[in-house]
């Protein structure tokens, strides 16, 4: 059946004809680890076989990548952008304009060698299947890809086509830019750390699987096997220590490649990074709730942070790439960008807040020290050596400093626009959220709570995790708290009891 097409609306488009050479070389870059394996195994067997069956497979990866140009349609229409895929099964994917939450540009290194992007257009559902969150145009023209990049994220099509077809420039401020100072930050990373130690543990996976021998250069194994033991751990230490580094460096350099966070004409943020994999993604600001610079252990030795939107549309969880609007940098970086980005000079992140009363303190000892005496205690009943509960026994002074650390970080204060709000052990959070942001509240006492006088207020929004708490504040300061953030919205409630069961206070607007 041929689908009846509103007067005025634009026709059907292919993707782009390089797409036919850049779908088979992709694929065929995925299974070069596996011609390899067949091409080695069939040495001295059949190899004629072998190899047929390989330049069968080939042709077949050719053949599905150009089935796939000649039977995908796309076009955006004034209410709706529609993709329609397949030949046998036919499927059509449609998304309402006004449901879109990000365009993400993205390009890799084959893409880029024709001078093509990628597109992903998200809508922000929390749906299992990608498919159900996002309608990828995969592949289209670098210049086209900027063009339906402004046009969906721009309601007034600023930086749209002109008559004469040519792209109109749009005023961009640039908020942050890569500076290569950061690349210090690099090995203080979770990620890079972990990417790194699985990289050392196949290098030496690798070794010990081809032999000492084959990397005994200059007598070197002979040396350290002479040597005493403390210096074979020294150089080994040493070479994970190199490869750390290194490693951390090099994974920080691609990722972050010419950084740049501008604030484009239509109240756009755009982020813009990458080496080899360049990707785009672009923020409306009228999503934007807020900010938080998080702070991981690492990170706080060095003075350093990142910077991450509190936004719809962006699945919820702080720290995935798509939300992320700093790189690690130093912290007062972090609280710039901050401000820049929420307009507010200064940063309401970096803005003095209100300690929590020293029973929270009490608290956090208390959970933190009497796990570690109740094991030691067990241990010590138990038929296991006495060094086995003495080294239980020994983390006590960790679970104090993580105790005495928390509590160091708790802290709330309000601004003119904003709840802020702190806390973490190790990992420090302070958010800053729109009070015109927050759609509810949520207030919970546990019996211990209420024994001490304490509460935890949670700001209810529609953006970021969901919720952001002000965790063990006085009661009467907590209710006040969420009282002056959004006058009227706990009024109705404040009679209530707090009885040990959380409440959650909200309205219907």
């Amino acid at each position: 059946m041929t689908a009846v097409m509103a007067p005025g609306e634009p026709d059907w488009q292919r993707l782009n004809p390089w797409m036919l050479a850049v779908t088979p070389l992709r694929q065929l870059a995925g299974l070069l680890p596996v011609i390899a394996v067949v091409v080695v195994i069939g040495i001295g067997q059949d190899v004629g076989g072998r190899i047929y069956s390989v330049l069968v497979g080939v042709l077949v990866v050719m053949f599905t990548g150009m089935l796939r140009w000649f039977t995908t349609r796309y076009r955006i229409t004034s209410e709706r952008v529609e993709l329609r895929t397949g030949l046998v099964f036919r499927s059509t994917r449609s998304v309402a304009r006004d449901r879109i939450r990000s365009v993400d540009v993205t390009a890799g290194p084959i893409h880029r060698l024709f001078q093509l992007s990628v597109v992903k257009i998200g809508t922000g559902e929390r749906a299992e299947r990608r498919e159900a969150r996002e309608l990828t145009l995969d592949a289209i023209s670098a210049a086209e890809a900027d063009r339906v990049r402004q046009r969906l994220l721009d309601p007034l099509d600023v930086g749209g086509p002109d008559r004469s077809g040519a792209t109109v420039a749009s005023a961009a401020t640039e908020l942050a830019a890569l500076s290569w100072s950061w690349l210090r930050f690099a090995p203080l990373t979770v990620s890079s750390l972990v990417a790194v130690v699985a990289v050392a543990g196949a290098v030496g996976q690798l070794i010990n699987d081809v032999g000492a021998n084959a990397v005994d250069v200059g007598g070197v194994r002979e040396k350290l096997t002479m040597a005493p033991l403390w210096v074979g751990i020294a150089a080994f230490a040493v070479l994970v220590l190199m490869i750390a580094l290194g490693g951390s460096a090099l994974i920080f350099i691609e990722a972050w490649w010419g950084f740049t966070l501008v604030r484009e004409l239509g109240g756009t943020l755009r982020i813009r990074r990458g080496l080899f994999t360049t990707r785009s993604v672009s923020l409306e600001e009228r999503r934007l709730r807020g900010v938080e610079v998080v702070e991981s252990p690492l990170l706080r030795v060095g003075r350093g942070a990142r910077t991450v939107a509190v936004a719809t549309g962006l699945g919820g969880r702080r720290g995935h790439g798509r939300g992320t609007l700093l790189p690690p940098a130093p912290r007062s970086e972090a609280h710039r960008v901050s401000g820049a980005v929420l307009a507010e000079d200064p940063s309401p992140t970096a803005t003095t807040l209100r300690r929590h009363p020293l029973v929270a303190l009490r608290r956090r000892l208390v959970r933190a020290t009497v796990p570690v005496l109740v094991a030691s205690a067990a241990l010590w009943l138990a038929p296991v050596p006495s060094w086995v509960a003495w080294a239980v026994l020994g983390l006590l002074p960790v679970a104090v400093l993580v105790a005495l650390d928390a509590y160091r970080n708790l802290g709330h204060a309000l601004t003119s626009r904003y709840l802020v709000t702190r806390h973490g052990a190790g990992v420090r959070g302070t958010v800053a959220l729109q009070r015109a942001g927050v759609i509810g509240w949520t207030v919970s006492q546990s019996l211990l709570q209420r024994r001490t006088g304490l509460i935890t207020v949670t700001a209810t929004t529609a953006a970021g995790s969901g919720g952001y708490s002000v965790i063990d504040v006085e009661t009467a300061e907590g209710l006040a708290v969420a009282e002056q953030a959004v006058p009227g919205l706990l009024e109705p409630f404040v009679l209530h009891e707090v009885d040990g069961v959380a409440h959650t206070l909200g309205s219907t607007a």
